[in-house]
């Protein structure tokens, strides 16, 4: 399994940015389709954003897309999710997971492997 540390989190005034940073070892990240997961207090684990293992293809939640956007970075094992124009609502516990190939998942059961997630909060 690859092992993941989740960095970025911290709170935010509503309509500001954070950048959310997961770092991978133990295996060869590219081989690892990557997904960013949020959940809030009381909630189930809901999918933000995901990518392939090349980059060249990302898809994410209704409710993110045009603020969020994921990308990463092979050469450095890292995924990152840009977070912009951020509300109360984003306000959650966000993890990063992997998962061996794979294209278009989004459910928390599709993934292998998880981080330990960094907190998010939006201030109104």
């Amino acid at each position: 399994q690859v092992q993941l540390v989740e960095s970025g989190g911290g709170l935010v005034q509503a309509g500001g940015s954070l950048r959310l940073s997961c770092a991978a070892s133990g295996r060869t990240f590219s081989n690892y389709a990557m997904g960013w997961f949020r959940q809030a207090p009381g909630k189930e684990r809901e999918f933000v954003a995901g990518i392939s293992t090349s980059g060249f293809r990302t898809y994410g939640a209704d409710s993110v897309k045009g603020r969020f956007t994921i990308s990463r970075d092979n050469a450095k094992n890292t995924v990152y999710l840009q977070m912009n124009s951020l509300k109360p609502e984003d306000t959650a516990v966000y993890y990063c997971a992997a998962r061996l190939f794979g294209i278009s998942v989004t459910k928390p059961t599709d993934f292998t492997s998880w981080g330990q997630g960094t907190q998010v909060t939006v201030s109104s």
